[in-house]
């Protein structure tokens, strides 16, 4: 599981492309799922859930076509990276 955080200048705009464009790329890099959730507190904060591998993931990240992806997103700053403090199965 990776998990992201990031500020958006348009909801809408980052959802259309994150579920075209970048939905065929995370696809390419071996995503198997993705959901975004908007900040309930400010709809420019969005929480990305990826079902990937983390050298899928590091791949994606590599891979150049991305920058140009991450423009059309409307991403404010690059999306940090959240950490899990724990996992457990239940």
């Amino acid at each position: 599981m990776i998990v992201t955080i990031a500020r958006v200048t348009d909801p809408d705009r980052f959802l259309e492309v994150f579920t075209t464009i970048g939905a065929e790329k995370r696809r390419e890099h071996g995503c198997r799922s993705a959901r975004v959730y908007f900040d309930p507190d400010d709809a420019h904060r969005v929480w990305s859930f990826f079902d990937w591998d983390a050298q899928d993931y590091d791949g994606f990240l590599a891979d150049p076509e991305v920058p140009a992806i991450a423009r059309e997103l409307g991403l404010q700053a690059p999306p940090v990276h959240a950490v899990a403090a724990t996992e457990l199965d239940a």
